[in-house]
């Protein structure tokens, strides 16, 4: 699949260059091959369920519907509010993948890496973020190599006292607020693979906040969520920019 489809067809108007790019992590820029969901299985006691049961599956559709949102938020809503068992069932989430990194279950999308550092050629900054802790960032970016490859790496954690994740704005207000390298939210683009990600792009303001077919959501819940552009892969993100950057011109 090579087309772009576009809601909006181009940048925000008189919006002017993009400056700064925010990528998501799993699903946009990192191959998940269903890594969170075998994570999440070790969730399974600390939210008094065990896999295999109609309770875990129901669980497990709750969680594929809010991929992309930050994970502690996912696991309060899980444990109904209990705050002691939601950080628990998240601590061992964490735990399980981190050892599924650790063990070589960690991949980058095919071509990612060179679209960030293309990206990066044309002038913008690039910033990384997540709905993990900061743990399992930290694990994935070792484990790939990309330590130094981006302006800034953001977990929800680095958003302020509130740790608030996406849907939220934070993460990418946090990115333009540490990097300062836009002067206008329109010269942001956003790039997700999730309708957390659409919804997050679109609250902050991004001119480009773009939907990948890599990950969690397809086309129409991408569209629906406020995605301007579908792309089948982040790859085609450097391409985009800079053609709607010669349209204005």
């Amino acid at each position: 699949m090579n087309t772009v489809t576009t809601a909006t067809g181009t940048t925000a108007a008189g919006a002017g260059a993009t400056t700064l790019v925010v990528l998501d992590m799993a699903g946009t820029t990192v191959a998940d091959d269903g890594l969170v969901e075998r994570a999440f299985a070790a969730a399974a006691g600390p939210l008094g369920t065990e896999t295999g049961t109609p309770a875990f599956a129901a669980m497990l559709d709750h969680v594929r519907a809010t991929m992309g949102e930050s994970k502690i938020s996912v696991f309060r809503h899980l444990a109904g509010g209990d705050e002691e068992r939601a950080h628990r069932a998240n601590t061992e989430f964490e735990r399980a993948y981190g050892r599924l990194v650790a063990e070589g279950h960690c991949a980058p999308v095919p071509g990612a890496r060179e679209a960030i550092e293309q990206l990066r050629a044309d002038g913008r900054t690039v910033v990384l973020t997540t709905g993990f802790a900061r743990v399992t960032q930290d694990a994935i970016l070792d484990a790939l190599g990309w330590r130094d490859l981006v302006a800034a790496t953001l977990c929800p954690a680095d958003t302020g006292p509130h740790g608030r994740g996406r849907p939220h704005p934070d993460l990418v207000l946090a990115a333009l607020l540490r990097t300062g390298a836009a002067d206008d939210v329109r010269r942001i683009a956003v790039a997700g693979d999730t309708a957390y990600d659409m919804r997050s792009g679109r609250r902050a303001g991004a001119g480009v906040v773009a939907g990948v077919l890599t990950g969690a959501h397809d086309a129409d819940t991408l569209r629906a969520a406020g995605a301007t552009h579908v792309l089948p892969s982040v790859t085609a993100l450097p391409s985009l920019l800079a053609a709607a950057e010669s349209r204005d011109e």
